[in-house]
């Protein structure tokens, strides 16, 4: 074991300092009043996933119809899958959970806000005392891969492999070239954060009820793929039969009020990478 040095408080001591101050980033849009009804509506059932597309300007709403239950959700460019929701550039702008006003990124080279948070029915839930927040962008997604490395079983209803079908099913992939633009997801409606002890992940049973949702404003046109998570509330099991499971729903809604929306445009980088 290595002998701490002299001036080890001393080091422990410096100030961090924030990595990417978000400052400078235009204002994110207030609440969006929204029509009574949604024009377009998805049941995503248990353990299974299902796609849909969202106007730019428009409010896709994440629902749990029925009862506590986390979905993973991966968002796409309308018309090009190769621009992609960025989890970790998200989390460096905006934290390991997000909320109201934070905005979800594409990666490069686009890196442009997808989508803006506008309303969350849990935005009460704030801080738990053991770290604990909702709506991560720390967790990757429960998937066959490490479910086989782990325990040497074979599982095919998590929710990598559950985005890999409906991603096929909507864009006319074979589930080999599907799987390809599968992606790091926002963890909706998920409890999650590092343990003080040991720095791993936990996870711990959704506060979200029947009726809590999530209300994401498309800033570009959006393809958007959700798993209801064979975890159920994630409280005890990741990829299991045996938890209780829920429905999701997205619904769309058009703004009560039409506005002009503009979409942002790509990243401005000219790409030349100092040649």
């Amino acid at each position: 074991m290595a002998t701490p040095p002299p001036d080890a408080d001393a080091r422990r001591a410096v100030k961090p300092v924030i990595c990417y101050p978000a400052d400078s980033l235009p204002p994110a849009r207030g609440a969006v009043p929204l029509a009574d009804a949604p024009h377009t509506q998805v049941q995503v059932p248990p353990r299974d996933a299902r796609s849909i597309t969202v106007s730019a300007g428009h409010v896709l709403r994440i629902l749990c119809p029925d009862g506590p239950q986390v979905g993973d959700l991966n968002l796409f460019a309308a018309d090009n899958l190769d621009e992609r929701f960025y989890s970790g550039k998200t989390r460096a702008l905006h934290g390991s959970h997000v909320g109201v006003g934070d905005r979800l990124w594409s990666g490069f080279p686009y890196l442009r806000p997808m989508a803006t948070i506008v309303a969350d029915s849990l935005h009460w839930y704030g801080v738990d005392a053991f770290g604990g927040r909702v709506h991560d962008v720390i967790g990757t997604r429960c998937d066959p891969y490490t479910a086989h490395l782990l325990s040497g079983q074979t599982y095919h209803q998590c929710c990598h492999s559950n985005l890999t079908r409906a991603l096929a099913d909507h864009a006319g992939l074979d589930l080999r070239q599907a799987e390809r633009h599968v992606h790091d997801v926002l963890n909706v409606f998920m409890c999650t954060g590092f343990d003080r002890a040991t720095g791993q992940y936990f996870m711990k049973s959704t506060p979200a009820r029947a009726g809590d949702h999530l209300d994401l404003l498309a800033e570009i046109d959006l393809l958007a793929v959700l798993s209801a998570c064979p975890g159920g509330d994630c409280g005890s099991e990741h990829s299991s039969d045996a938890a209780i499971c829920h429905p999701l729903r997205m619904e769309v809604f058009a703004p009560r009020d039409p506005v002009t929306h503009e979409a942002p445009r790509p990243n401005g980088y000219d790409r030349s990478h100092g040649r």
